[in-house]
Parts: structure tokens; sequence; C-alpha cells
């Protein structure tokens, strides 16, 4: 399934390019005939290219579900306050990946429309810009996070043993951040390329070493909670160095990385960071909306704030097919766009957007006849499924226009383009949701459920925004054209 023609394994590896050839590099058909062919594929049938891309997302989000369960049971085998400690260092974490994710959106938008406009030069050069942007980032989040972790550790919350065993944990897991945020740039490269089988394969093979790795290293080496950290830095390590292998041994990508000749551009960094800082920065507006919405629910007491979690792991089951299709989008809007088929691009971006409300109604649909059955498997405790019940009922009637503004808010970033889906952010989280929440809560006297209407209302005015602001760019862009 992996496989390369040989002719341009054989050509990568008896011929190094230099700067000074690399437009030659670019033009040569024995080197570029197996990846360009993808971009042809793409345009030949766009549905196809759809879930082409979009499973192998979809098997390695499963992949990485069923790690988190995992390494959270075998860490609660070592006690509540272990348990504890993981979840303070978790959000530094999210941050941490949220920033990067955005980064390698950028980086694949940047790569999938020079790809699409058959500009090799300059699709190479993006991914080398993305590595050295990745490369910075990783350098400078694991020194704030070693330098300052007992601030940051105490700030979310930690204290006494706890404050000491996430210590223990962070110590460990943050160096390892460089391995991790390097992996998702090299993911996010491939994807601009048009490849999410080779992530899946490397990825989960890392996701699943680590799961075998948790019980030797907590356990069989007796270390408990660095023992857990230890086993995912170690499997992210390997994953690392198989990225490595396949992208600068084997050669195995169409986008060639020659760090040695890097020239830097502005235009290229530029291409890369207007779409890449506006995503990163949504990731932290909804961090950040999280926390606040947590404070609010937080007043109704411990089992409100148990549901909304049980809830949330509901939910997140439901949007991971959705997140997949929306990722499909940045690869193939980018491609498209790059190739001057706006058509293609509109095509595509109406069949993704319909099958994945067509996925939410009947998913919602599931949900509101068996909510209750579902949050039994996560927990036994009447008052926690009460509230997860009520949680997921309210929101599945928004399934379908959340789904759309996720796919919607995915295509602006293939097409170059980071502000909008920032502010369709802003407006989600900033203007309507938390306000709304506290507003109908704490000023009208309001009970939980006005919490979960204020989430599910603020989606389909989003998302509505969204489609309208979309559609409105197509045109301007086919007139244009």
């Amino acid at each position: 399934m992996y496989a390369r023609i040989q002719s341009l394994a054989s050509w990568s590896s008896t011929r190094r390019p230099s700067g000074t050839d690399r437009s030659h590099a670019a033009g040569d058909p024995l080197n570029s005939l197996d990846k360009q062919s993808r971009v042809t594929d793409f345009i030949a049938d766009p549905r196809k290219a759809v879930w082409t891309l979009a499973v192998p997302m979809m098997m390695g989000m499963l992949i990485q579900t069923l790690y988190n369960i995992t390494d959270m049971i075998f860490v609660g085998r070592l006690g509540g306050e272990q348990v504890a400690a993981l979840t303070f260092c978790m959000p530094i974490s999210f941050f941490a990946i949220g920033i990067t994710f955005g980064l390698g959106s950028g980086a694949t938008s940047a790569v999938a429309r020079f790809i699409g406009a058959s500009d090799k030069a300059s699709a190479d050069n993006a991914a080398e810009h993305a590595i050295l942007i990745g490369l910075s980032v990783g350098l400078v989040i694991v020194a704030a996070a070693l330098a300052y972790k007992e601030s940051i550790l105490g700030l979310l919350g930690a204290e006494g043993d706890v404050l000491v065993l996430a210590i223990d944990y962070f110590e460990i897991i943050s160096p390892g951040f460089l391995f991790t945020i390097l992996n998702v740039t090299f993911r996010s490269i491939l994807s601009g390329e048009g490849d999410t089988r080779t992530p899946l394969l490397l990825q989960g093979s890392g996701t699943i070493l680590n799961i075998g790795l948790d019980p030797l290293f907590i356990f069989g080496l007796d270390m408990g909670i660095r023992g857990a950290a230890t086993a995912t830095v170690a499997s992210q390590g390997l994953v690392f160095l198989a990225f490595l292998g396949y992208i600068f041994v084997r050669r195995g990508t169409y986008v060639e990385l020659h760090l040695g000749a890097f020239r830097p551009s502005a235009r290229i960094a530029s291409d890369i960071l207007k779409v890449g800082l506006p995503a990163s920065a949504g990731m932290v507006i909804m961090s950040v909306g999280s926390m606040f919405y947590n404070r609010i629910v937080a007043t109704f007491g411990a089992d409100a704030v148990a549901g909304l979690g049980v809830g949330g792991r509901m939910d997140s089951v439901f949007f991971m097919p959705i997140f997949a299709l929306a990722m499909s989008q940045v690869t193939l809007v980018g491609m498209f766009h790059g190739a001057g088929r706006v058509d293609l691009v509109r095509q595509t971006v109406v069949y993704t957007a319909s099958r994945a409300a067509l996925f939410a109604v009947f998913v919602g649909g599931l949900y509101w006849v068996f909510a209750e059955q579902a949050a039994r498997i996560f927990t036994d405790e009447p008052a926690i499924i009460d509230v997860a019940t009520q949680y997921i009922r309210t929101l599945c009637f928004a399934f379908p226009f959340i789904s759309i503004g996720i796919i919607t808010g995915r295509v602006f970033q293939g097409l170059g383009r980071g502000m909008p889906g920032l502010l369709i952010t802003l407006l989600r989280v900033a203007l309507i949701s938390v306000p709304l929440a506290w507003v109908l809560t704490r000023v009208f006297g309001f009970g939980l459920q006005a919490v979960w209407i204020a989430f599910a209302v603020s989606g389909p005015i989003a998302s509505t925004v969204a489609v309208i602001w979309v559609h409105y760019e197509l045109r301007r862009l086919e007139t244009t054209d």
C-alpha cells in the first residue's frame, strides 16, 4: 500500500539537488510522477478524494482515543492523586499541541496550493519553512514549560502531593513536546501533498507502542506516573525517527527537503503564518472559552462538571469523523484553488458539508434515543447520567449546523485565508456562547440547561455566518478567475 515507484527512490538517493537545481528537480518526470498523480486523481474524482484523505485520519483519531482511554486506566490504577496530577498536566499538553496543529494547517494549506499550481520548488520550500517554524516553536515551548513548570501547574490549581506528582510527570513529558510538535509538522506536510495513510501508519504504530510500553514502565519498572510520561516520550521519539527515515532517507515524499540548501522566503513564511497563526489563535480562544464555560458549569456543583465531562466524551465520538472530513478540505481546497479550479472547490465543499450534515442528523437521532444508555458507559452515578443526558439531548439538535460550520471553517484555511476562521471562532465562543451562558444563568437565573442551550445556539449562528462568507468568497474567486 505504501510502496513508491523505484525510479523516484533511486533518483533521490543518487542525486541530491542543490539550491540552484531545484527547478530541474521539480520538472523531472521520474521524480514527480507518483505524487503529482494525486492532484490529477483528486481532480478526476473529488468525492473519492474526500474519503481517501478522511478515512485514514478517522482511523488515526480512533487509535488516539483508544490510547487516551487506556493511558488513563493504567494511571488510574496508581491512585486518585496520580490521576489528578495527570489531569493538571493535560491542558498544557493540549495548548502546545493546539498551537502546533494551527501552524500545521498553514503548512498543509501552503504545500497543497503550491502543488495544485504545479509549483514544486515553492512546495519544497514551504515544507522546509514549516519544519524550521515547528522546530523553533517546539524549542520555545519546551524551554518555557521547563522554566515555569511549578508556576504553571500551581496556577492551574495543583498543590501538595498532587503538585509534586504533576511536576514528576511534567519534567519528563515536556521535553517530549519537541518530538510531538515535529511529528505534527511532518504529518501536516504529508497531508498537504495528499498522503494521510503514511502518517496513520507511523503515528498509529507509535500510539500502539505507547499502549504497550505504559504497563512496562509504570508497573514493570515501577516508575509510577513517571513511567507513563517516559512511555509517551519514547514512543513519540521513535515516531520522530520513523518520519525522518521516511522523508530524508527513503525520500518517500513528493516534496523534497534539503535543509542544507534552504533559502528563507518572506513570501512563503507569510503564506504559512497567515493561515497558521489565526488557526493557532482560534485553538487558544476555544481553550480559554472552555475554561470560562467550565467555571459557569461549576457553580451548579461537582455533578454538573462531571456530567459535562461525560457529555463531552460522548460528543467527541461524534465529532471525530467530522473533524477528519474537515481536515480533508484543507488539502483538497488548497490543491483545487492552486490549480485554478474554483468549480471543484465549490463542488467538494457542498458534497462534504452535505455528507457531514446527514451523518450529524443520523448520530443526533441515535443520541436523542440512547443518550442515557451512552452515558452509562462512562459512569453509574445517576446524577451525572442525568446531566450528561440533558447535555447531549440539547446539543444534538445543533449537530448538523456545527458540522457544516466545522467544514466551512477549514475551507478558508485551504484557500490560504486564516482570519475568517478566527473571526468566526471569536463570534461563536467569545461573543455568543460564553456571554449568553453567563447572562442566562447569572442575570436571569435559569438552570443548568440554559448553559447547554447557549452552547447549542452559538453553533448554528456561527455556522450560518461561515456558510454565507464561504459562498461570497467563492463567488469572488469565480469572478476573478
